[in-house]
């Protein structure tokens, strides 16, 4: 048909290798039986049309459509068909796709081209590298990675639902049971990483991907480091982390990297998920740097009433300003959800019909997110954690900004909240020694008057 060729969308639909000439005649006929258009030509008939046809037969999709209509169409890497977009940071866009043999839906990032620097492709294949030798159910599993010509990806399961930041930001604040859940979950997950002596360095409610059956599965490893590596690590030393859920050690020490800085951030994002609220809101990055060397968030009860003593005690212990008396094991943490958590538990039933695209970022209650990048730099910014997809958040950040926020800690005042923890620790301490001294003076003295 000659006038087709007139027809962008149909011309880089046929270049694009997504769709056959056999399948746009197809959806041609299909519009002139639906409008009784008759032999209109199909150059008369719209891409509009022809778009809306070709979804509704699921030839391509929204996203495809879009990029064809534009004259974009490479939409292949290697085997992968990209499908949609999930987001983009300052290191990577992040795609839906699907492998063209095997049907397996997956998410992709992608360096891209513009910032394919020597560092930066070190960097992502450290990411690629430290997936690779994870595999947990708890943990977003990498499946594949490579480069097509110059462009380099990493492949992951695609997780359906959202984060847990998001999921707050929707339907408030998590019940006990469900947060509960949610964090043992994340805490296992990190157990399996923490074994193999990986640490993730960026624990929080965005990296924290909750399906609508419950499944928790946490994402974004592209700053952990292992153990073991430090010393090749580019961002040793550095304050790598999101400031809302930064460990005291990360502020002051930055070259210590240990599992129990995972769980001080992990505690934050308990402390968030019961209450709806960071620990410490409002201010500058510096100031919330300071505020987590400093001073204690306020009772988890004056947001939720539900909290029990012994759920408080547990947040408390995870957030230990001094790692040595912290909760040193993710597996104690999940351990000590287990009386709570409610395995069967789903979230937000209307997640599963829904499809998720990412917005414009929006605005949260303080007004931005503070991050850092691949290289550790540490930047304010509007969050772009608050969209309507979820793969895990990709930290933005600019190399020029300023890291160095360490800042000298006097010893902080106690608060009602630690005065509680304290008087409850000393009432148990008491009773396990009050206890059997009272009942050895009883066995002593029913042993004096029955003998003497």
């Amino acid at each position: 048909m000659p006038n087709q060729k007139k027809s962008r969308l149909a011309q880089s639909a046929l270049l694009s290798g997504l769709v056959s000439q056999q399948q746009i005649d197809h959806a041609y006929a299909a519009i002139r039986s639906k409008g009784g258009l008759g032999a209109l030509p199909a150059v008369e008939i719209g891409d509009e049309l022809l778009a809306r046809e070709l979804v509704e037969q699921e030839i391509v999709t929204d996203y495809q459509v879009e990029q064809l209509r534009g004259g974009r169409t490479r939409l292949h890497l290697g085997p992968y068909i990209i499908t949609d977009w999930l987001g983009q940071g300052g290191m990577g866009q992040v795609f839906i796709a699907e492998h063209q043999m095997m049907g397996r839906k997956v998410a992709i990032k992608v360096l891209p081209k513009n910032k394919s620097t020597p560092a930066a492709i070190n960097s992502f294949a450290r990411e690629i590298k430290t997936q690779a030798q994870l595999d947990h159910r708890n943990l977003v599993r990498a499946y594949d990675a490579g480069h097509d010509g110059n462009v380099y990806f990493l492949v992951t399961e695609y997780v359906p639902g959202m984060d847990l930041r998001r999921l707050i930001r929707g339907q408030g604040r998590l019940g006990i049971r469900q947060a509960a859940s949610v964090i043992r979950q994340a805490a296992m997950g990190l157990a399996h990483a923490h074994d193999r002596g990986l640490v993730h360095r960026d624990v929080k409610p965005g990296n924290i991907l909750v399906t609508p059956e419950g499944i928790v599965k946490v994402s974004d490893l592209g700053l952990a480091g292992f153990l073991h590596d430090a010393e090749n690590d580019p961002r040793t030393g550095k304050i790598v982390g999101t400031a809302d859920y930064l460990s005291p050690e990360k502020i002051l020490t930055p070259t210590k990297l240990t599992p129990v800085s995972d769980i001080y951030s992990l505690g934050c994002t308990l402390y968030y998920a019961v209450t709806g609220k960071v620990p410490f809101p409002g201010g500058s990055t510096r100031d919330k740097a300071r505020r987590h060397c400093e001073e204690t968030p306020w009772h988890p009860r004056q947001f939720n009433p539900e909290v029990d003593d012994d759920f408080v005690d547990l947040i408390a212990d995870m957030m230990e300003k001094d790692p040595e008396r912290r909760v040193q094991t993710a597996n104690e943490v999940a351990q000590r959800l287990t009386p709570w958590a409610e395995r069967s538990a789903t979230f937000a039933p209307e997640t599963s019909h829904v499809t998720w695209r990412w917005a414009r970022p929006g605005i949260d209650e303080d007004g931005k997110e503070d991050t850092v990048d691949d290289f550790g730099n540490l930047k304010s910014q509007e969050s772009s954690s608050d969209s309507d997809a979820s793969q895990g958040t990709f930290p933005l950040g600019s190399s020029s900004q300023e890291t160095d926020i360490r800042i000298a800690v006097p010893p902080p005042p106690p608060t009602e909240f630690e005065l509680a923890r304290k008087w409850r620790r000393q009432l148990r301490i008491y009773l396990a020694v009050a206890i059997p001294i009272s009942m050895a003076i009883g066995g002593f003295l029913t042993w004096l008057f029955m003998y003497k």
